[in-house]
């Protein structure tokens, strides 16, 4: 009897379209997105960056193979920088600017000649079990590592013409977390952390009205909203509790996060496009959720182009398979 039963399933899953038994992209409108292509579509005189995130293994459970797609991406694309969305060293972050994990997560994983650009992480939970100050200090020692302080902006000119920028804010999302305070490993490193100090900076940076600002971008670890396991997780909920009004307030564009091991577009109601690029090394399951336009769980991370008026943001593989393509567009 379990004979029978053991090839009836196997005929079952034989017969299965290949998407149904490993149905790793999730898409809210599956005819709207071509199938899966190399073939990076390019914008003139764009601004290119690779976000990722969730990555520091030693170069385990994929880090290697995402590497390297990364660095041909950024090679045809010419990106100009990397943002990484946090968890930037398992399992429990560095001790030291010293720590040998730099060199073992980071330095000899990304080794790319078009990876050697400006790098520009956030801080994961993960981060906050050791010393995530260390990963400050390291920015005095490493050309690319670029983390002035737990949470940071900068404006990028679009093109090279600084007429046309984009503003990028990327927080640390830590702190903002009320059970972290509590928590063994993470509460030693939040108790110090002024959150009100950090949402006040946060209010003055993205209230800048400048008419050359044509983007806003806000990075942190933790994502608003997911379409993995964290859907209602006290996180998740903490996040959106504490930032959505201010995002909301000043109409930002883009909230960028990790924390999720996977790779998902979200477009809740209001103005702001939720990405999660959290699968750099290692993949978890992804559901369909209200708001989701995209959950895939893949290795990977997703390349964003963008123009005066557009924000292209391609979904890539660890086999270099551009999975999912959306772009954001604004009147002339």
């Amino acid at each position: 009897m379990k004979k029978l039963l053991l090839r009836i399933l196997v005929a079952y899953f034989i017969a299965l379209p290949i998407s149904q038994v490993n149905a790793q992209i999730l898409l809210r409108n599956p005819s709207a997105n071509a199938k899966p292509t190399k073939d990076l579509l390019k914008l003139d005189s764009s601004l290119n960056f690779i976000a990722m995130g969730d990555w520091g293994r030693n170069g385990a459970d994929h880090q290697k193979q995402v590497a390297a797609q990364m660095g041909k991406t950024a090679s045809d694309i010419k990106a100009q920088f990397v943002i990484s969305t946090g968890d930037n060293f398992y399992p429990s972050g560095v001790i030291s600017d010293q720590d040998p994990l730099f060199r073992y997560s980071f330095e000899d994983i990304y080794t790319a000649f078009s990876l050697q650009v400006d790098w520009y992480p956030v801080l994961g939970n993960h981060d906050y079990k050791s010393n995530p100050d260390a990963e400050v200090a390291y920015s005095k020692i490493s050309r690319r590592w670029k983390m002035p302080a737990r949470y940071y902006s900068k404006k990028f000119a679009i093109g090279g013409d600084t007429s046309k920028q984009v503003l990028i804010v990327f927080m640390d999302t830590n702190p903002l977390i009320k059970e972290f305070y509590t928590n063994a490993e993470y509460g030693p490193n939040v108790r110090g952390q002024d959150t009100t100090q950090q949402k006040n900076w946060l209010n003055t940076v993205l209230n800048d009205a400048s008419p050359s600002i044509k983007w806003k971008i806000v990075v942190g670890h933790h994502p608003m909203y997911t379409g993995g396991s964290r859907t209602t997780g006290y996180d998740t909920r903490a996040i959106r509790n504490s930032l959505k009004s201010i995002l909301d307030k000043y109409s930002v564009d883009v909230y960028l996060t990790g924390h999720e091991h996977s790779l998902q577009h979200l477009k809740p109601p209001g103005k702001t496009h939720h990405f999660i690029s959290g699968a750099a090394s290692e993949k978890t399951p992804v559901k369909l959720i209200e708001g989701s336009e995209m959950v895939a769980s893949e290795y990977g991370f997703m390349l964003f182009s963008v123009t005066k008026n557009q924000l292209r943001v391609q979904t890539i593989n660890d086999e270099g398979e551009i999975i999912y393509t959306t772009t954001l567009q604004k009147p002339n």
